[in-house]
């Protein structure tokens, strides 16, 4: 269960940061496509900023950062669970849809944050647990205080038991934190009872979706959001609202282990797809509002990207998370192979891919590359520090050129490493506490991230020496925001730089396609051409310096320096924000890469490109 630190007197928000140097200026995008190229910024609000002191993240911390993250670059903010909640699972247990919780505020904070985020030119998508509630939720307290035959249980998966006494579970289903998927009740008279599915955690009790309420009550949900002006959705579990019907058995135990790669009777049924299409109709019906288009972005394990791209379809959703890339090795084979899938796939569908290398679930990037591969995506070993930010800053330069939206995990812009030595007492993540489920280490990527200042909490919270849900690190006070602005070296910089070149260079983002060049094994090579100047993304996934070609000018670069062929030391370092911005200028001038380039200069010859590096070169 999560901690409510509730006994820390009240503080004023967190002063503000320094910005990105020469931060272009932002305004709201009304097209109806904007989502097509968008990078959005996943927060997650227990971890974000603290403004009340209290050692838990809320609203008004998170809407206190905004002009962070509009000078950072990104075009959304995707802002994690913050509803009423019992916190069983950090708050993807909700108890009232339409309530904010008070650890993190209240409604009409939640008003401020959407309306402070429009006003500085950022969108706000918010998410929405539509496979389970709490068992705290009103539905459900009635259904266990009603007893058999109460109408409220059939908005649920209440059945009896098997057994000679009904005290085997129902079928052999698996809950994904470990242990039955199946918890049993106990009736009114005290009397052992039925038994309820949840999928997840005891007090996670799945939905119905057969059921007509079930389906009435999420559509009135979504638009009490979009009446408060909201952008879109995250939608937890998306393939998961729809069990097989009879809720068959699996017919093994290691259901885990299959998950994402195999059919499984509660996971991606047909089914689900008819109440995807009915929230594409009350999307649409905001569609023609300020802001244009509001979207559906589905969380959906599916064994195929082909299998995700169905949620796509026109009169469905608008993205889905590309988990296939998420979890592939550091491997310039494998990442092509997935690149081409997931293009394929989503082009059918006439939707954008997404891009994305870390979240509030998997072990940050920045550990997971410093570890050998295949060793999973929740790891407690911290891997090569060094190696892992070598390889994390050359993936972003790679993920942020490929075709369509990207998504960014709240401090991977700070090069934060996962916090893999927490103390298990400290330990909250749900799955961690029941056997045989998922590892259970989703905590160590949750750690609040460090703002400000030499000692914890490092500006999370407004008071010196303040409280935090999780302990963080010493060595954070060299990766805050604080200590990472201004150094063009640092990888806030790196990221602040790569966001704005984004921005503004019509060969990235939404621009359709790639064309992959030759290269020396190991080596990635791609180019992206649009009207008003072409880019070739270049990206060395070896542990030796490989010759390649210069196909045009530097913009910038995952590391420095950059040597010549003949092995003469280099002069290219990372582009900084003011380079970037004069960049960003010259192009915008009809100059694509003339201003920020280097002593090397032209487009002949070659270069020796640096192990785990990135370039971007305009052509």
């Amino acid at each position: 269960m999560s901690q409510h630190l509730t006994d820390a007197p009240a503080a004023p928000a967190p002063a503000p940061l320094p910005a990105a140097a020469d931060a272009p200026p932002r305004t709201a995008d009304e097209s109806g496509d904007w989502w097509r190229g968008a990078v959005i910024y996943q927060v997650y609000p227990r971890s974000f900023a603290d403004a009340n002191g209290d050692g838990m993240g809320d609203l008004p911390g998170v809407t206190s950062r905004l002009p962070y993250l509009r000078d950072l670059g990104v075009d959304a903010v995707w802002v994690s669970p913050f509803y009423a909640s019992p916190q069983a699972d950090a708050g993807y247990d909700v108890a009232d849809y339409r309530a904010v919780d008070p650890m993190f505020g209240t409604l009409g904070d939640a008003d401020d944050l959407v309306r402070t985020a429009h006003g500085l030119g950022l969108r706000v998508i918010v998410d929405v647990v539509p496979n389970h509630c709490s068992d705290r939720h009103e539905w459900f307290t009635r259904a266990l205080r009603e007893g058999p035959g109460s109408p409220l249980r059939d908005r649920f998966h209440f059945r009896p038991g098997t057994g000679a006494q009904g005290e085997l579970p129902p079928n052999d289903w698996e809950s994904i934190f470990g242990g039955p998927a199946w918890t049993r009740t106990t009736d009114p008279d005290g009397t052992p009872g039925e038994w309820y599915l949840h999928l997840f955690a005891p007090e996670q009790p799945d939905f119905d979706w057969d059921h007509p309420a079930v389906r009435d009550e999420f559509r009135s949900v979504l638009r009490f959001w979009l009446d408060l002006g909201v952008d879109g959705f995250r939608i937890d579990v998306a393939h998961g609202l729809v069990k097989a019907a009879g809720l068959p058995d699996v017919g093994h135990a290691g259901q885990l282990a299959l998950l994402g790669n195999a059919p499984m009777p509660y996971f991606d049924q047909d089914g689900v797809h008819e109440v995807y299409r009915g929230w594409r109709r009350v999307l649409d019906e905001y569609a023609d509002g300020p802001g244009g288009a509001r979207i559906g972005v589905a969380e959906a394990w599916t064994p195929t990207v082909e299998r995700a791209a169905m949620y796509l379809r026109p009169d469905e959703l608008h993205q889905a998370f590309n988990f296939e890339y998420l979890s592939a090795p550091w491997d310039a084979a494998v990442l092509r192979a997935v690149v081409d899938r997931s293009l394929s796939a989503m082009g059918a569908v006439g939707a954008p891919a997404t891009w994305v290398l870390s979240n509030h679930d998997v072990t940050r990037h920045a550990t997971r590359f410093g570890n050998p591969p295949g060793a999973g995506t929740q790891l407690r070993d911290p891997g090569d520090r060094e190696l892992g930010l070598r390889r994390a800053r050359a993936a972003t330069l790679l993920m942020l050129a490929l075709p369509g939206s990207a998504y960014l995990y709240q401090g991977e812009e700070l090069g934060l490493p996962d916090v893999t030595d927490l103390p298990d007492e400290a330990r909250q993540d749900p799955s961690f506490f029941r056997a045989a489920g998922q590892d259970g280490f989703r905590d160590g990527c949750r750690v609040p991230i460090p703002w400000s200042g030499s000692a914890a909490p490092y500006g999370f919270g407004p008071v010196p020496g303040g409280p935090s849900w999780l302990p963080q690190p010493a060595a954070w006070a060299g990766l805050s925001v604080e200590a990472q602005t201004g150094d063009p070296s640092s990888t806030l910089e790196l990221y602040r730089a790569a966001l704005a070149l984004r921005r503004a260079h019509p060969a990235l983002g939404a621009a359709p396609g790639l064309t992959w060049l030759d290269a020396p094994e190991g080596v990635l090579a791609f180019r992206r051409d649009a009207p008003g100047g072409g880019l070739v993304c270049t990206v060395n996934l070896t542990a030796d310096g490989v010759e390649v070609a210069r196909p045009g000018r530097l913009l910038l670069s995952s590391a420095g320096p950059v040597a010549d062929a003949a092995g003469t030391a280099g002069t290219t370092a990372p582009v900084d924000t003011a380079d970037a911005a004069n960049t960003v200028a010259a192009m915008s001038a009809g100059n694509a890469g003339t201003a920020g380039d280097t002593a090397e200069g032209g487009s002949a010859g070659t270069v020796l490109l640096a192990p785990d590096t990135a370039i971007w070169w305009a052509i």
